[in-house]
């Protein structure tokens, strides 16, 4: 195929990319929409890759927005209804417009980006002996040169075994934060509501990437793990079989240790398209322990319905448990 009829291509991929996402952002997201959503991601790794693109590009505008200073009379201003919708309608017209191109063109040369969808797992390695571990529904950019050593971690889990070098220290850069190895294999977790960085061995300095981020930097040992939700970062201990429990996903299992149920649900649907929901709360406070393939909805709800004694029925796609 020429680079002539390749361009059109991409383009159809970046502007129905960009119709999600506006989609999602600014209008009324529905469970069809997921649902086509879901399906359009799992065509391909390239429409996968090209959505999570525009979605952190997206996330990177929000931020810069959002650290924009502004008079107490602007500030009302902006969050007024006329404001807010003016802001939105730029927004939309300006994604559907040009789709990811800005984000392509600011993003530095050399840059190599790796994903992988829900339930998925990929190992990349390096030239330099490091190596990542993308868990389930991960997106990383990567800038490895003789000079430097840079990741994004977009969004998602990912595990890095990093090949010590003092002259080019490897940098992460996620959530606002910015991780440096020291000599390390550590795990980093973007979840919607915290940032995790958990040493397994080495070192590692844990700080805010931004003025805006007050804490840090924070230096961590084998076991510790930071804890950052908005400006502020907690370290906190654990014992080396929760860690490696915590790692589970990279032999394609969860461990549970007396987790709730709503808890084990929401890590289960991390990595599967068939969601399960609990119908009510008195079965989301249930404890449950064991090891559970991470891609196997299905047989988890079969475990709670035998060992926990719970209804289970499958329901619109959904596999619903209750009491």
């Amino acid at each position: 195929m020429s680079d002539a009829e390749a361009i059109p291509n991409a383009n159809d991929m970046e502007a129905r990319a960009a119709q999600f996402l506006r989609k999602h952002e600014l209008g009324d997201w529905s469970g069809a929409d997921q649902a086509a959503l879901d399906s359009w991601l799992s065509q391909s790794m390239a429409h996968s890759v090209t959505y999570w693109r525009l979605k952190a590009a997206w996330a990177r505008a929000a931020r810069m927005t959002a650290l924009q200073p502004a008079s107490a009379s602007e500030a009302k201003r902006r969050n007024g209804p006329v404001f807010m919708g003016l802001a939105a309608s730029i927004a939309a017209a300006a994604l559907i417009a040009v789709g990811v191109y800005a984000y392509k063109s600011a993003t530095p040369p050399g840059i190599q980006t790796y994903a992988t969808d829900i339930g998925g797992r990929e190992t990349v390695s390096f030239s330099d002996g490091t190596r990542i571990e993308l868990n389930t529904d991960t997106a990383v950019r990567a800038r490895m040169t003789t000079t430097e050593r840079i990741v994004w971690l977009d969004h998602g889990e990912a595990y890095f075994q990093v090949r010590h070098d003092p002259a080019r220290p490897l940098t992460v850069y996620v959530a606002g934060h910015r991780v440096v190895d020291l000599g390390t294999e550590f795990l980093v977790r973007d979840d919607a509501n915290y940032l995790e960085v958990a040493l397994l061995k080495g070192r590692a300095r844990v700080a805010g990437d931004t003025e805006a981020k007050s804490q840090g930097p924070v230096t961590l040992s084998p076991g510790d793990v930071a804890l950052a939700t908005g400006n502020d970062m907690s370290v906190t201990r654990m014992s080396a079989r929760d860690l490696q429990s915590q790692l589970g996903w990279r032999r394609g299992v969860l461990v549970f240790y007396h987790t709730t149920l709503a808890d084990a649900v929401d890590e289960i649907n991390r990595y599967n398209r068939q969601k399960l929901v609990i119908a009510d709360p008195g079965a989301a406070r249930l404890r449950i322990n064991g090891t559970f393939p991470a891609n196997n909805a299905a047989l988890f709800g079969r475990v709670a319905r035998v060992v926990l004694k719970l209804h289970v029925e499958n329901k619109g796609g959904e596999i619903v448990i209750s009491r």
